[in-house]
């Protein structure tokens, strides 16, 4: 689990020790070269995370190991930074290991978006194995991804108007939405990551 100074980290790292998964945190660039699997939280400004990200060398770490086609899971702000670009942020740019960028939600609702809502799926994902279409998550956010491949686009979500939750690409996962407080559903899909990263 990457640790880049912003997030929930140890909600998330007791989750994976709830289903019997050890889950290191740090920012040690040598140690996340190691690891069999890596999680990318985060709560915060997309800008500020980025600059950390960037000025620990934990940017090009990340991306490396991506490319290599170790699993990846990103977590609300951790789904975000995987675009090129926020709104959030102008001039900043993000991992870009997702083609897209990241809008604020649209007038006139309720920011930010914070509660249990229902997550559709777009296409089936081992990531999901378990999970019923339409079961409900707990959100906190103010922007939403917007992929450029509708392709990439793993569940959608009604606020308002609709917006891209979950997004898959080869290796890389992410949701906007928190499983860590999402109860036996969202565990569930921490344990499905695991076994992800045993298989691979």
């Amino acid at each position: 689990m990457v640790d880049y100074g912003s997030g929930n980290l140890r909600s998330v790292q007791k989750a994976f020790e709830y289903v019997g998964v050890h889950a290191e945190v740090g920012s040690d660039v040598r140690r996340i070269r190691d690891a069999a699997g890596i999680v990318l939280p985060g709560v915060g400004a997309f800008g500020a995370a980025m600059i950390e990200l960037e000025s620990r060398g934990l940017a090009d770490e990340v991306r490396g190991r991506v490319a290599e086609g170790v699993p990846f899971l990103g977590i609300c702000l951790g789904l975000q930074l995987l675009f090129d670009a926020s709104e959030e942020s102008p001039g900043v740019p993000g991992l870009g290991l997702v083609r897209g960028d990241v809008r604020r939600l649209p007038p006139g609702l309720n920011v930010p978006h914070i509660g249990w809502n229902q997550a559709e799926m777009v296409k089936e994902s081992d990531l999901l194995d378990g999970i019923p279409d339409g079961s409900a998550f707990y959100f906190v956010h103010s922007y939403a991804v917007v992929p450029v491949r509708p392709a990439d686009v793993l569940t959608i979500t009604e606020y308002g108007s609709t917006f891209v939750s979950g997004v898959e690409l080869d290796n890389v996962a992410a949701f906007q939405f928190h499983p860590e407080k999402s109860s036996a559903l969202g565990l569930r899909l921490y344990e499905n990551f695991a076994r992800r990263v045993y298989a691979n």
